[in-house]
């Protein structure tokens, strides 16, 4: 299996390509990618909803390519279309413009670029058709000219887009920052009814590529067999990261010579939200009854009789809290954008989502004065082992002080 199927979308750039009908959004894509990822015609509007693949794109590696609807799209359908293409805009990391380069820049194509400036996405405003262009104007800081039709300065599209990435986004580790070669790290991945038959979860799988990565050494174990590997490794390994259902358990067991702490908390740091988690912990001494808790997930899957999110999570910040408590819950890609109506928003680690996506959720649910938490937090306070669960970041930590 190649590199490139191993990775994850969430884990990948994020490039979405944007323009209003016509303007040959579509054929830049294709010729882009070098693929036939979007079908090409001179009808108006043959993109009727978002087209999603993910690929390798030279010089940026794994990558996930969006083409988009025409954000000039007409009628009740085609405000939908606009709607969901603005969604888009949550999980773009780079955003592509194309602009009919014969036309000229249009009133939907500014309100995009405003749109890109607001949430802070880096973008590329490319006029597509120069080959019907007389005078072909030079290329602006953020514009190129190019014609998709006849393959002229695609390479250097590529080129441009490539500058505009942030290095640190592709080389962000999970946990490989953390340790030395050789280092022993015991990864606790309990199997139960909700365990994924026949495979482990996403950030199971990420950390033990990134101990392997590291030149460290991945011990992989199940809750109950903790005790006896720590006997046999003489108490010497170097970290211990457990699913955060077990927190209660692998707290008792690992001695507080060793560092411990969770995959959802390793997520949350991750994803670049962990200190925004750990502040909005707090409001779980605030909660009162009659309180609206919404508990979001990244994914979706088959609900199980014991799902953490929707059965354990509330039964655990209800004995918690002392508190009568009411629950909403999301999933996918669904999450509300007013949440004034909750006291709390507890989230997934986000393994599903791109940074991007994760931190919008974050940050709109901050702009409305709403706490914004993950599960992994949660239980490692419910548990007791918030504190020490954070000890390997040592200014998240202060924190708590």
């Amino acid at each position: 299996m190649s590199s490139l199927n191993q990775t994850p979308s969430a884990n990948r750039l994020h490039i979405s390509f944007f323009g209003c009908r016509n303007a040959g959004k579509s054929s830049v894509v294709n010729a882009v990618t070098g693929q036939e990822l979007s079908i090409v015609s001179d009808i108006k509007g043959t993109t009727t909803d978002p087209v999603t693949k993910a690929m390798e794109l030279l010089p940026l590696g794994p990558v996930v390519i969006i083409d988009t609807p025409g954000i000039d799209d007409v009628g009740q359908l085609g405000e939908l279309r606009v709607r969901r293409t603005k969604k888009i805009l949550n999980k773009t990391d780079l955003a592509v413009l194309v602009v009919d380069g014969a036309i000229g820049m249009q009133t939907a194509d500014q309100e995009l670029v405003e749109l890109f400036q607001k949430k802070e996405i880096p973008y590329l405003v490319v006029y597509n058709k120069a080959d019907l262009v007389q005078s072909v104007p030079k290329d602006g800081e953020n514009e190129i000219w190019v014609s998709a039709a006849e393959g002229t300065n695609i390479y250097e599209l590529k080129e441009r887009i490539g500058a505009l990435v942030k290095t640190d986004t592709m080389t962000r580790k999970l946990v490989g920052q953390l340790l030395k070669p050789l280092d022993m790290v015991i990864l606790v991945c309990p199997i139960d009814e909700s365990a994924p038959k026949g495979r482990m979860i996403l950030p199971q799988q990420q950390a033990i590529r990134d101990v392997l990565e590291a030149g460290a050494i991945a011990v992989v174990i199940r809750e109950h067999e903790l005790a006896a590997t720590l006997e046999r490794l003489g108490n010497q390994a170097a970290m211990v990261v457990t699913d955060s259902q077990a927190f209660a358990l692998v707290g008792k067991e690992t001695p507080d010579s060793i560092p411990l702490t969770s995959f959802s908390i390793l997520m949350a740091n991750y994803k670049g939200f962990l200190k925004t988690a750990v502040n909005g912990i707090s409001a779980l001494k605030n909660l009162k009854d009659g309180d609206k808790v919404l508990i979001a997930e990244g994914c979706t899957h088959h609900r199980q009789c014991n799902d953490i999110g929707t059965v354990k999570l509330p039964n655990w910040l209800r004995a918690y809290s002392g508190k009568k408590l009411e629950f909403e819950f999301c999933s996918g890609r669904d999450f509300p954008e007013d949440v004034s109506p909750y006291a709390l928003v507890v989230h997934c680690g986000g393994c599903m989502l791109t940074e991007r996506e994760v931190q919008y959720r974050m940050r709109c649910t901050v702009d409305q004065g709403i706490p914004f938490t993950n599960y992994g937090t949660v239980i490692a306070m419910v548990t007791g082992t918030l504190e020490r669960s954070l000890r390997i970041f040592p200014e998240i930590h202060d924190m708590l002080k």
